[in-house]
């Protein structure tokens, strides 16, 4: 791909253009053929890229926006009342064409809400999915969802989350990937209706390599490529994870890093672990990709800093570049033929 153009929610998310508009540049310098938009306060931007001394950057534009989106706006608020916002305008040039991606910080509903309003589904998907990559023992990751866009799903709706994310874990991995279902035990007899009955149907679905379910204990394991369960679990289990990753490595820094002494012998004696935690740093992998879409959408944690904005907007650009959404389409065509004969 010659070029490619990522709009920006740069007011979105706690920081606003303190992060995203520094962001931008960094993840300009990564990928020669981007050219970002920046969508906002034209006054705020405009001051940091005059900080950055970009203000006459070829690859930057700003489109103003006169406000933005506030983080306890209900979703149906947003629907009603979000024009002129920098999160609806982004969402807008992706949906006329002049943009290939968005990237947000900001509210999660609104973003999904208006994603699903302006964009449109994906034919044969009925709902959307967030997914993000989790860190594994192994040197690949695997991917989790859907993440909170639906917190009650069928049986069938799920089924197309495990397609979904299959395509997406296979443009990064190069190979067709295992998926799993995340269930209270592994054996066939566990779990509600709705798992047993998506599990019946990945069965039969030669397009999906499914290799059954999966525990909550497994999902760093690498078990299964890709696991899937409704929005619900998924929100929980991820929330659940990076609060006792957190707990872990406050408590190393806690008893080892309290003193320069003893933060030099840990790292005389211990720095080979010091970088592999660096595995489990989660700016690696912010950006959670909202499935199902007509278009890209990338969603950032709003508490993302410099780093982690730019691994989103990185997430946004490889699918973009791998023209994601049309390879989702083309295999759930495959799938429904297969399932209608």
């Amino acid at each position: 791909m010659t070029g490619l153009t990522i709009a920006l929610d740069a007011m979105g998310g706690d920081f606003g253009p303190q992060v995203t508009v520094p962001a931008s540049v960094q993840a300009l310098l990564h990928f020669p053929s981007l050219k970002v938009v920046l969508v906002g306060d034209h006054a705020e931007i405009t001051r940091q890229l005059v900080s950055l001394g970009q203000e006459h950057a070829s690859r930057i534009s700003i489109v103003h926006a006169e406000s933005s989106i506030a983080n306890d706006t209900r979703p149906s608020q947003a629907l009603r009342s979000s024009k002129g916002t920098s999160m609806r305008i982004a969402l807008e040039l992706v949906a006329d064409g002049k943009a290939d991606a968005c990237v947000s910080a900001g509210n999660t509903g609104a973003l999904m809400a208006l994603s699903r309003s302006l964009l449109k589904l994906l034919p044969g998907i009925d709902r959307p999915a967030l997914v993000s990559a989790l860190p594994t023992l192994g040197s690949q990751q695997s991917w989790l969802l859907d993440l909170g866009a639906n917190v009650s799903v069928d049986a069938d709706t799920l089924f197309q989350f495990a397609v979904m994310g299959s395509v997406l874990a296979e443009e990064q991995l190069g190979h067709q990937p295992t998926v799993g279902l995340l269930n209270i035990g592994e054996e066939e007899i566990k779990g509600n209706d709705l798992v047993k009955r998506c599990s019946e149907m990945l069965q039969q679905c030669s397009a999906v390599n499914y290799i059954g379910y999966v525990e909550g204990n497994q999902l760093y394991t690498g078990k299964a490529d890709v696991v899937v369960c409704d929005g619900f679990v998924g929100n929980v289990s991820l929330k659940t994870s990076e609060g006792v990753a957190k707990l872990f490595l406050d408590s190393l820094k806690q008893h080892i890093l309290t003193s320069p002494f003893k933060k030099l012998v840990a790292k005389w004696l211990f720095g080979e672990i010091f970088t592999a935690l660096n595995h489990l740093n989660p700016d690696q992998y912010n950006g959670a990709s909202l499935l199902g879409l007509r278009g890209i959408v990338v969603k950032s944690h709003g508490r993302a800093d410099i780093s982690a904005f730019q691994h989103a907007i990185g997430e946004a650009v490889h699918e973009v570049e791998r023209q994601l959404p049309k390879k989702i389409c083309d295999r759930l065509e495959a799938v429904l033929l297969e399932r209608h004969y």
